[in-house]
């Protein structure tokens, strides 16, 4: 199945659609804890491999709702690095499962080119098997001229370990900082969504209320949404759910963003937030993860 699939919508969910749509507040970034394919294979009497492999299927709809609403950035955790204490039959039919689907984009160029969609894997990349790593850096390399629908997947990804990777990215590459400029800004541009703004929506399947170590910094302003729904069974009304629920409190809270939004501008106009020693510290930092990504996907490795 392609990574953003050709659902097609019967008349009232084209309704609901374009009346979620003109309510307006509709999310630039949403993320997905896309939780429950172990329990719904248990329940449907499958391999756990393939209640994963329907998961794969719903994320592909849901990238076809998302770019259909105007939504502009998605974030899915797809594989904890926690995950990796599971059954080594598991974990290695993940990574099998991980081959087959970023192969795909491989074969599937000029669709994904068409969607715009750009494909980012965010994690610890370097604890993969060194051909999916090659495999990973391929496709983030062929993808990142798109630009319609931002995908970042995290994979073998936890927060805490993206905060501690952003410190020793620090420590690694800011030698010419100094001590006046380690601040939270800074940490946060070593972070491996850099690049992305913070999720506007958290929507977290199989009726689990927490974050599960997934985004933790980004989260901040937020607004987590969580229904009892496994993730391979959701539908387009359990999404337009979540996006309704997320307009219910943009519309509540509305005089108080306005207010932020005025109070961020004016101290953004009074502080200098980059010294040129951070600037070439940024600058530093984007050369050295593109040239890694060129290393990885040189490496004469190749799909399975």
């Amino acid at each position: 199945m392609s990574w953003v699939s050709d659902y097609q919508y019967k008349w009232y969910e084209t309704i609901a659609l374009n009346i979620v749509r003109a309510g307006g507040y509709i999310p630039r970034h949403i993320a997905f804890v896309m939780d429950g394919n172990r329990r719904y294979a248990k329940s449907h009497h499958l391999r756990k491999i393939d209640g994963h492999s329907h998961g794969f299927e719903k994320l592909a709809n849901c990238l076809r709702w998302c770019l259909d609403l105007g939504i502009k950035e998605v974030t899915t955790f797809a594989f904890s690095i926690e995950n990796y204490k599971r059954s080594a039959e598991e974990v290695n039919g993940l990574l099998d499962l991980a081959r087959e689907k970023f192969g795909k984009i491989l074969l599937e160029e000029r669709k994904l080119e068409e969607h715009g969609v750009r494909i980012r894997v965010i994690g610890n990349i370097e604890l993969l098997p060194e051909d999916l790593q090659t495999l990973i850096s391929k496709v983030m390399i062929q993808t990142g001229n798109n630009d319609k629908l931002f995908l970042n997947i995290a994979f073998s990804y936890t927060s805490r370990d993206e905060m501690t990777q952003s410190v020793e990215t620090v420590l690694k590459l800011g030698d010419n900082l100094e001590i006046d400029d380690i601040s939270e800004r800074l940490i946060e541009e070593c972070l491996y969504t850099r690049h992305s703004p913070p999720p506007d929506l958290l929507f977290r399947t199989s009726g689990e209320s927490r974050i599960s170590d997934f985004m933790m910094w980004q989260l901040s302003t937020t607004v987590l949404y969580f229904t009892n729904i496994l993730w391979p069974q959701i539908t387009l009304w359990n999404f337009l759910c979540g996006i309704f629920a997320y307009q219910r409190v943009c519309v509540r809270l509305e005089p108080f963003k306005k207010h932020k939004r005025l109070e961020h501008a004016q101290h953004a106009r009074e502080c200098n937030y980059y010294s040129e020693r951070v600037q070439r510290f940024v600058q530093k930092l984007d050369s050295f993860r593109k040239d890694l990504l060129l290393s990885l996907s040189s490496r004469n490795y190749v799909a399975s």
